[in-house]
């Protein structure tokens, strides 16, 4: 009866990892696409959702950083590659290009965002560790056509 129990409880453990896993992993992707969404079509005001509540909290979004948020629009956002695996198995890193367009000037200019998303297995949700794209960092768009 030994002989049995032991494999069986392994394959029952070995069965409920990769439930975990693949649920972990369903999460992630509809995460990130709803972020991209939230960024892209609904704002940064939006996007903030996404971000850990402790990391709210400790950064939250000023009135200057609203202002700046409405005066610009996402005209692209390509996540290359798409997410990477990070330090422990709860952790992906995500480089997103995000081109933003400035409603008073029409200039185009692009954000290199380095993502760090973590897994939360209690509520199953994927929380942004990075905060919002610093918006001081974006760089002209490349004009040579």
């Amino acid at each position: 009866m030994r002989r049995i129990v032991g494999p069986l409880v392994l394959s029952t453990v070995l069965l409920l990892s990769g439930c975990a896993t693949d649920k972990r992993s369903d999460s992630l992707s509809h995460t990130l696409l709803e972020y991209a969404n939230a960024v892209r079509w609904d704002g940064f005001e939006a996007a903030q959702q996404f971000v850990d509540p402790k990391v709210r909290e400790a950064h939250p979004i000023t009135d200057f950083d609203r202002q700046r948020f409405s005066q610009l629009r996402v005209s692209d956002y390509d996540d290359g590659n798409g997410p990477i695996p990070g330090s422990d198995p709860n952790e992906v890193r995500q480089t997103v290009d995000i081109g933003l367009i400035n409603l008073h000037t029409q200039a185009e200019r692009h954000i290199i965002d380095h993502q760090v998303w973590k897994y939360d297995q209690a509520k199953n949700k994927w929380w942004l560790e990075t905060g919002l794209p610093n918006l001081d960092l974006a760089a002209p768009a490349n004009t040579n056509y």
